[in-house]
């Protein structure tokens, strides 16, 4: 058995708050300036390229990407090795989450209740997502959720005899009204099968993949190939201003179903689709 500390875990929660939304992840980089050679809007080129430059200065200054730096959702999976010492792992990620968010100077976007609507000061509670593995290790994806782009989510529960074209339509349709609220060029989380709930969790955990690296089955995989090009043809483009890069990448994440069920979600993302990786 193997102990870890709570403060440990309280530490590096705060650095991921920090690190998360103040610096743009690689693939996120390299799939902008791609998207500069590609666009074929000349306005919409200028547009990515003044997201570049914003990601540039918000790397260089250790300052926000954006205003809203969301709310915060974790992805953690838990050792059967590992005992927390200390504090609960809740109490300890959200510890982090308050130093991060009051220290890094990071906006505190969230309501102690939905509708008396009074701040918390601090971001937290944060949204938790556990998952139990084998092994002495601790895997902590911290992913900050801005609300321009989650607002425009949505979930659908597809009959099993709308099949593919069901949720083609259903997810294309859903970007298509988006529009331009979620700040494109947009990446686009989906889940398929499990229940209402489950679908989803595995379109917001779809969200912190790689955008480089396509679902391990071959037949989703080109799904996501097909929804991106029928996506990019929209014409919404970078901002809403138009032309050919409306969405950076689809990532596709499938759970088991029931036989009479087909429940597709779209967690819709902004161009940063922020997201940070820690291993203690």
């Amino acid at each position: 058995m193997r102990i870890i500390q709570s403060e440990t875990v309280t530490a590096a929660v705060r650095d991921m708050c920090i690190k998360a939304n103040c610096h743009i992840n690689d693939d996120i980089k390299r799939a902008l300036e791609s998207g500069v050679e590609t666009e074929k809007s000349e306005v919409s080129r200028g547009i990515l390229k003044n997201l570049l430059k914003n990601a540039e200065i918000a790397h260089s200054k250790e300052v926000p990407i954006c205003q809203d730096t969301g709310m915060a959702v974790f992805f953690i999976e838990i050792g059967n090795e590992i005992f927390i010492e200390g504090d609960t792992l809740t109490d300890a990620v959200n510890k982090g989450v308050s130093l991060g968010y009051t220290e890094g100077y990071l906006r505190k976007s969230v309501v102690a209740d939905p509708l008396e609507r009074v701040n918390t000061k601090d971001n937290t509670p944060a949204v938790i997502h556990y998952d139990f593995v084998k092994g002495d290790k601790l895997k902590i994806t911290f992913a900050p959720k801005g609300f321009g782009s989650e607002n425009k989510s949505a979930l659908k529960m597809l009959n099993p005899s709308d099949g593919m074209d069901g949720i083609v339509d259903f997810i294309v349709d859903t970007v298509r009204k988006a529009g331009a609220n979620p700040c494109p060029p947009m990446v686009i989380g989906v889940g398929i099968g499990g229940t209402m709930d489950k679908a989803a969790v595995l379109a917001k955990k779809a969200l912190t993949r790689d955008i480089n690296t396509s679902n391990e089955k071959p037949l989703y995989a080109d799904l996501e190939k097909k929804l991106l090009e029928k996506i990019n043809k929209l014409g919404i483009g970078p901002q809403g201003m138009g032309g050919t890069t409306t969405a950076l990448a689809v990532n596709i994440e499938t759970y088991p179903t029931h036989i009479a069920g087909l429940p597709v979600a779209v967690n819709i993302n902004c161009h940063a689709t922020r997201h940070a990786v820690t291993v203690i």
